[in-house]
């Protein structure tokens, strides 16, 4: 199978992204059209949001999420697969391709849409135009992973490189850091969220330390409508402290694709995933107790997700006292997570010139 333009399949994958819209010019309208859309800002009510490497599938009747989502994206790429008959939706941030891992994601939304007629609609969003060609190398070894897969792939949405890319002072600059998608109708806009759930340096440490060896995880239960992350292991760092003790700009050299557009808070959120890292260098132990993983659903009222524990699951004696105390219908018990801060907002007036 292939991927198709049009519903017409396309001979080989693309090698040379700027030739491919040179032969594909409708999808610079759709482009502009998606980065001239006003940024969303999004709240933790019904939302589902994806870190990199990580993948969420659902569909239009789950009672508790509604928007899936995902943002500090720079060279990286967003891709969104949503079957036309089922609405069966994923998205997923990846900073490379990797072909089981895409499978895996298909067959999800495939295996939601058994005995709807209808096609799988692809949407790859985001991976600007930067100048060390990270973002190019991703697009073209995406498209050859996607025109490898089993299944008719339909290329609706292609919003990638000079796209998506602006220039300020000669310095080429992402136009979209984030998009959302709603599930109950399929809309696609550019977004920003105030909440990415919990345990977010959690999952920051694994693709951290991991380097490419790091496969996509699967974060949310649609069936259960919950969030599960985990169980996975990280490296241990034995250098640590030293990170730690670096500048802020060694950081953001160091360790960011695009130093020069990073996300304000690239360099916060890093400090918090080494402290981590630092505390619990072996999670399997200290975080994943009997190697499960830690579950969470959504509360109605604040839409923050709050952590529970099923009956065979034994939490340590230090969680004890405050599952007992919080316990209201066995057998939940709530865990407060805290919430790390987002990307900041940057005006539509700001972002388009």
């Amino acid at each position: 199978m292939v991927l198709l333009i049009n519903g017409v399949p396309i001979e080989e994958a693309p090698r040379d992204i700027p030739l491919f819209f040179q032969q594909f010019p409708h999808f610079k309208e759709q482009a502009s059209s998606i980065c001239s859309t006003k940024t969303q800002v999004v709240g933790p009510n019904g939302l589902l949001y994806a870190f990199q490497r990580e993948f969420a599938v659902t569909h239009p009747h789950d009672n508790k999420i509604s928007i899936l989502g995902t943002d500090d994206v720079t060279t990286g790429h967003i891709v969104i697969i949503r079957h036309t008959g089922s609405g069966a939706t994923s998205l997923c941030q990846l900073d490379r391709a990797v072909d089981d891992c895409l499978s895996t994601v298909i067959h999800r939304v495939q295996s939601l849409s058994y005995q709807f007629e209808g096609r799988l609609e692809l949407h790859i969003i985001g991976g600007f135009a930067d100048t060390r060609r990270i973002s190019h190398q991703l697009s073209v070894s995406l498209m050859q992973v996607l025109h490898k897969q089993r299944t008719d792939l339909d290329l609706i949405s292609c919003c990638i490189g000079e796209l998506c890319t602006l220039h300020r002072n000669g310095i080429p600059w992402p136009i979209v850091y984030g998009i959302g998608i709603n599930v109950k109708t399929g809309d696609i806009f550019p977004a920003q969220f105030t909440d990415k759930g919990p345990d977010l340096d959690i999952r920051m440490a694994r693709t951290l330390t991991g380097g490419d060896n790091v496969g996509m995880l699967e974060v949310y239960d649609c069936s259960r409508e919950e969030l599960r992350i985990g169980p996975f292991s990280y490296e241990p760092m034995r250098a640590v402290d030293i990170w730690l003790q670096q500048g802020d700009d060694f950081l953001l050299q160091s360790l960011s694709s695009s130093p020069e557009v990073a996300p304000p808070l690239f360099v916060p959120n890093l400090r918090t995933t080494l402290r981590r890292i630092k505390d619990d260098p072996y999670p399997s132990v200290t975080l994943f107790h009997n190697n499960l993983p830690r579950y969470y659903r959504k509360d109605d009222a604040s839409g923050q997700w709050v952590r529970f524990h099923y009956k065979h699951e034994e939490p340590p004696p230090s969680l004890l006292p405050s599952i007992t105390s919080s316990l209201s219908t066995p057998p939940l018990a709530a865990v407060p997570q805290a919430v790390m801060p987002s990307w900041p907002h940057i005006p539509p007036t700001q972002t388009y010139y």
